[in-house]
């Protein structure tokens, strides 16, 4: 994500999408995580890293970050060099979150698939395995898996040729790995090595407090201390003047449109609906927008969104940062104005 409705013009999305970033570094957020596919045109971004380039110029503070690069659409070595020269770029304000892929369109393009034979969890980790030591010792070689061959030239001192770029930030830009099943395993992986765990939008909390179940099981495992303040828990969030007007337009507005005519037939689609349920035996019929502004997002006013808050954080047992998902906002101003009453009135006031 971000989110935009099939046919929406390139030039414009991506224009609304940086303005956005622009204002929310105004409004004195902390990061934001811009998503990658192909082949999606409710998530129409190819290269977060170009976005991410150009955001860097015209913002001062925010953190930015691939959210997430999809490891098999890429070669190991050619990924290893163009993250850490964004990380440069960035003069240390990069995130690199990291996934496996998922989109059928991306999956089938790049061949792991169910007609594929790829395995995208495989890829991931012996991707980011070859990523993370081309960083830290880039030795002359053959570099081979199943998926990929490159050959890493001995040091020529004369020419200055050798396998030289390594990432700004040490020992590399911290690192981001997103959940979506419940007692995720991605998550797991996570905690053993002290990266960033992301928990879905989509969830409610009844699934996601699994997540931190994950994530401190593989801590354990790996000898750490599980740390929550690197949880971050990403929510559909909407504030106005009152609980029924938020209600109205999150109803009638740009949460509905992109639930209605993505997420939900989209994942009724793969059977993945069950992702949504706070019960595994509702009928599907009953993921309608009231069911999710109940229980999944975070809706309403000042007030009752301070509410909602403190309770998901008391329900999960506390995390780190909250995630407010990305859409192409129409109107404008009152997605501005939610943004602008979340930081000022709303989480000052959150345990």
């Amino acid at each position: 994500m971000p989110l935009h409705p099939p046919g929406a013009d390139m030039t414009e999305l991506l224009k609304s999408d940086l303005h956005q970033i622009v204002k929310l570094d105004e409004l004195g957020y902390e990061e934001a995580w811009i998503g990658e596919h192909f082949t999606a045109e409710w998530e129409p971004i190819p290269s977060p890293e170009l976005f991410i380039a150009q955001a860097l110029g015209v913002t001062k503070n925010i953190r930015l970050g691939t959210g997430v690069t999809c490891m098999p659409n890429h070669d190991p070595f050619v990924l290893a060099h163009r993250i850490a020269q964004l990380d440069h770029m960035s003069e240390g304000r990069l995130n690199w979150g990291i996934g496996t892929g998922s989109f059928p369109g991306d999956t089938h393009v790049f061949g792991y698939d169910e007609d594929g034979g790829v395995d995208a969890g495989a890829y991931t980790r012996e991707a980011l395995q070859t990523i993370l030591k081309i960083w830290k010792n880039p030795e002359p070689g053959l570099y081979e898996s199943k998926w990929w061959k490159f050959r890493i030239p001995e040091p020529d001192d004369v020419i200055g040729m050798r396998a030289h770029v390594q990432p700004y930030q040490k020992p590399h830009p911290p690192i981001g790995v997103a959940g979506v099943s419940p007692n995720s395993p991605t998550l797991k992986m996570a905690g053993q090595l002290g990266w960033i765990p992301m928990s879905i939008n989509l969830a409610p909390p009844n699934q996601i407090k699994t997540h931190w179940d994950s994530i401190a099981e593989g801590a354990e495992e790996a000898g750490n201390e599980p740390d929550r303040l690197l949880w971050r828990v990403a929510r559909e969030v909407f504030i106005a003047d009152t609980t029924a007007e938020a209600r109205r337009l999150v109803t009638e507005g740009t949460m509905a449109r992109d639930f209605e005519g993505y997420f939900i037939p989209m994942l009724s689609k793969n059977d993945r609906l069950g992702i949504m349920k706070n019960d595994p035996d509702m009928p599907d019929s009953d993921v309608t927008i009231d069911y999710l502004i109940d229980n999944v997002f975070i809706v309403g006013s000042v007030a009752e969104v301070t509410q909602k808050l403190n309770d998901l954080n008391g329900e999960l047992g506390g995390f780190g940062t909250l995630l407010a998902m990305g859409h192409e906002w129409n109107p404008y101003e009152p997605w501005q104005e939610s943004m602008t009453a979340l930081i000022k009135d709303v989480l000052p006031n959150v345990a």
